[in-house]
């Protein structure tokens, strides 16, 4: 038998969030991070300049290449959506806009099929809440209504979500596939239509963009949950499970066919993991939520020893597990764990209606000042930034970003105003309005993790493309060669510098050196390490000019040189 449910709740406790304000921070949240930043380093200018390529008809779809190199990062998927925006929509569109509207489609999936399915999660029977003897308590679509806008706004909350849900890469491709495979899981009993095609083009798209290994292990908990849930709901069991079998099937054929299935497995305690590292990230990434999971996991503790009815608690889990396994077993741990988030969220929302009111005060109260000076320190570094005063933060900024000039945006301060006002509106009209609501925890934490995102995206935009973008670097190197060339010849490239350099600078780029003394590219623009590599044959056709080092790095040189006459 079910041990009692630990979530009291009654009627009045489930008033749902306004829609306005729920679209509002969503939108807000999408929108911030997209929109009037530049491509910056590493993966995500990489995935632009691939995503060009195959627009450009320059590459193959299936294997592409910049000058010869394989991408560094796993998947396909992230180019193709990239691309295919390139040739739909028209030309003057600026081209890295262009490719992050697909990824802004995307996010928003993400948030939808995380709200749906915790709806659905806390509509099953070992999720409601206990029933009162003379009657009041939560009706169970109010109830589920409820914790899923919790669910939702404990996402928004986790702080690692934030700078990887807003890259063009396989990470965003990788969480919306989670995302639709724990709607599709959890949403089976009430609408198998949609849910039949999120798991297949769910695991499709996990597959694709690089990861059909956790595709079968989400699979495979898939199929297990709807063999052994107790639910009278479920209609055709061996049926979802042969649909969840072929989507497998499915999935693992076309990462195949593809070349996607790579073992990327490590043993942590022999390959270099630091595991103060691993804690810190376990830690902060998905913060405030995963302290809200583990206290869910405790108070229900008793109904996770029965997860054939309580596939509330069960899947979610073997999301977070999983995903911390990949966490800790891969090197790119951090991209392995924002796919814990929605179990996470889920779990999170779980513990709302176990709270008694002094914890979920104390959750107030702590996030609201935690958020709040953050808040402050956004503002008072841009005014120092500005306007020289206070002195201390604007030379820490010159000393970090050598050669930053600071400006001034109408739009963006205004935005940064309208959403620190929305901040204290948010507060005041929690604290007055909607005392008894079970959200009412994780509406801080959401809030406020949105206000400092946004202040990062408007105030500090500048500074950080400043130091993220490719530009910088690239202008330097421009003012060393004269302004009449027309064609330079790199060294050591990666795809990520070629694509800074062909996007930003008016220059053809040729890779490799040629010994021919007839070559039309006389300068050279070369990484240390490539140019120690040449032979003194070679290197004595060229002549160092300058070296040119990137402002907010010292470390990462470029050598600019020409050739004799």
């Amino acid at each position: 038998m079910n041990p009692p449910s630990p979530a009291i709740v009654a009627q009045n406790a489930v008033r749902s969030l306004p829609r306005w304000i729920m679209l509002l921070l969503c939108i807000t949240y999408i929108l911030a991070g997209f929109v009037g930043r530049e491509p910056w380093r590493d993966v995500d200018i990489a995935a632009f300049g691939y995503m060009q390529a195959m627009a450009h008809s320059e590459t193959s779809w299936t294997q592409p290449l910049i000058d010869g190199i394989k991408p560094d990062v796993p998947g396909i998927l992230q180019y193709w959506l990239g691309a295919w925006a390139l040739r739909l929509l028209p030309s003057t569109m600026p081209a890295d806009v262009v490719v992050r509207l697909p990824f802004m489609v995307l996010l928003a999936l993400a948030l939808l099929c995380t709200w749906r399915a915790v709806f659905s999660l806390a509509r099953t029977p070992g999720a409601q809440p206990v029933v009162f003897a003379f009657g009041g308590e939560a009706s169970p679509t109010d109830y589920a209504r409820a914790l899923a806008d919790g669910g939702l706004l404990a996402l928004m909350a986790c702080l690692g979500l934030a700078q990887f849900s807003h890259e063009t890469s396989h990470t965003l491709v990788q969480l919306t596939a989670v995302c639709a495979l724990f709607f599709a899981a959890a949403c089976m009993w009430w609408q198998p239509k949609l849910s039949a095609a999120a798991a297949l083009l769910g695991m499709l798209a996990l597959a694709l963009s690089g990861a059909p290994s956790m595709a079968m292990f989400l699979g495979l908990g898939a199929v297990a949950m709807t063999l052994c849930v107790q639910t009278p709901k479920l209609q055709q069991r061996y049926s979802w499970a042969a649909w969840w079998i072929l989507s497998m099937a499915v999935a693992a054929s076309a990462a195949w066919l593809l070349g996607l299935w790579e073992y990327r497995l490590i043993n942590p305690w022999q390959q270099g993991k630091d595991w103060q590292s691993i804690a810190r990230l376990l830690m902060w990434f998905s913060w405030p939520a995963w302290l809200l999971a583990l206290w869910a996991l405790w108070r229900w503790r008793g109904q996770l020893v029965h997860p054939r009815h309580n596939s509330h608690l069960a899947w979610p889990l073997w999301l977070w597990v999983i995903a911390v396994f990949c966490t800790i077993c891969t090197m790119d741990g951090d991209r392995s764990l924002i796919l814990a988030l929605p179990g996470i969220a889920a779990l999170a929302a779980f513990a709302l209606p176990t709270f008694k009111r002094s914890l979920g005060a104390l959750i107030d109260w702590l996030t609201l000042f935690f958020f709040t000076i953050s808040a402050i320190t956004i503002w008072v570094v841009w005014i120092s930034v500005q306007t020289g005063f206070p002195a201390k933060p604007a030379e820490n900024i010159q000393r970090l970003a050598i050669g930053f000039e600071p400006s001034f945006s109408l739009f963006s301060f205004l935005v940064a105003v309208a959403a620190t006002i929305g901040w204290f509106l948010l507060v005041a009209w929690r604290t007055r309005r909607h005392r008894a609501a079970i959200w009412k925890s994780l509406a801080v934490p959401a809030g406020g993790t949105v206000l400092g995102w946004v202040l990062l995206m408007t105030l500090w935009l500048p500074m950080l493309d400043y130091a993220r973008s490719y530009t910088p670097h690239v202008n330097a190197v421009a003012h060393v060669i004269p302004r009449d060339v027309s064609c330079v010849r790199t060294l050591g490239f990666t795809p990520a510098l070629t694509t800074a350099f062909r996007f930003y600078a008016p220059w053809q780029l040729q890779r490799g050196i040629t010994t021919a003394t007839d070559a039309q590219c006389n300068w050279l623009i070369a990484t240390p390490a490539a140019w120690s590599a040449v032979d003194t044959e070679t290197a004595a056709q060229w002549q160092f000019v300058q070296q040119v080092t990137r402002p907010t790095e010292r470390k990462d040189n470029l050598l600019v040189l020409h050739r004799t006459p």
